[in-house]
């Protein structure tokens, strides 16, 4: 079978549909048709209303709240997609879940980010597109290709606008060194890194120190996701003790469950840029969070992935 596909088709869950069609925006062309909806007792039903067979099919669908349902509808998606004879189905996964259970930390538990990937291709995947992996090593979760992309360099690009001459890069953590070292090589900023300890299952840390220069400095914390907002709260409340003049953060997929949005706001972080791997709904939207949107990079990735081009040049 050929490696390219000249006859693209682009779908969408019910989970980041505003997302799909800012691609299909950017791609100039029409959303594909689809129905999806819950019967009375919860189960989901899907009917592709156009002809599928032999094309080029993407199916966008980030794995946000309602999670698990949002998981199922993905895996229907595509079987529907497979039995209707589609050529090849990739799917688009912005927002990967389960992407902190990808290893057995503990005794007895699952490796969750595992288990999904078994899922997503035995309902029939071809390949995954996804963006910013909590885990990079998750790609080898799977035994069809996966493109990774990356938003850091948007939210980089964002910051580039301003004037960094006091400006430091601080990790919330050891395990997000590397990401915080990337985008401070790329701002041209030093770097200082937070050390904290995890409470356990609780979704709560607690910063024991931090190494590195922010005294008379802006501070920018670079994440991820934030989930409750308790990993980057005590990494700007450490930073300000130490002396930051300011607090600045951002991240790739604002989960921001809970009251994340209301401790973040009202505290004396100044900004929070994120991007819109996930819906941010109505009553989570706040005068001090900026939104980015990913549509064009997505576009960009599908049309190379649909012509048979190399997806990494994108960051070269």
């Amino acid at each position: 079978m050929s490696s390219v596909y000249n006859d693209l088709a682009i779908f969408t869950g019910r989970a980041h549909p505003d997302l799909a069609r800012d691609v299909c925006s950017h791609l100039e062309m029409p959303l594909g048709a689809c129905d999806i909806f819950e019967f009375s007792n919860e189960t989901i039903f899907v009917r592709i209303q156009e002809n599928v067979r032999s094309r080029d099919v993407f199916l966008i669908q980030s794995l946000s709240s309602p999670v698990n349902t949002s998981v199922m509808e993905l895996l229907i998606m595509i079987d529907a997609f497979r039995r209707a004879s589609a050529g090849r189905i990739t799917a688009v996964i912005p927002y990967y879940a389960y992407g902190r259970s990808d290893k057995k930390d503990q005794p007895r538990v699952p490796i969750t980010a595992r288990l999904l990937a078994n899922l997503i291709e035995t309902a029939g995947a071809d390949r995954v597109l996804t963006i910013d992996l909590h885990a990079s090593q998750i790609q080898g979760f799977f035994n069809i290709p996966v493109d990774e992309l990356t938003a850091i360099s948007h939210i980089v690009n964002y910051f580039k606008q301003r004037d960094l001459s006091d400006v430091t890069v601080l990790a919330t953590d050891v395990g997000g060194e590397k990401r915080a070292r990337d985008v401070a090589r790329m701002l041209g900023v030093p770097l200082a890194i937070v050390l904290k300890e995890r409470i356990g299952n609780e979704e709560r840390v607690e910063a024991q120190n931090l190494i590195g220069e922010v005294t008379n400095r802006h501070v920018l914390i670079v994440d991820d996701e934030i989930l409750t907002g308790g990993t980057i709260m005590e990494a700007a409340e450490i930073a300000l003790e130490r002396g930051a003049r300011s607090v600045s953060t951002a991240c790739v997929h604002a989960i921001l469950a809970g009251r994340a949005v209301e401790r973040i706001c009202n505290s004396e972080i100044q900004e929070l840029v994120v991007t819109d791997t996930v819906p941010l709904p109505d009553q989570k939207r706040h005068e001090k969070i900026t939104v980015l949107s990913l549509a064009p990079l997505l576009g960009e990735a599908i049309m190379r992935i649909n012509s048979g081009r190399s997806v990494g040049e994108l960051f070269y």
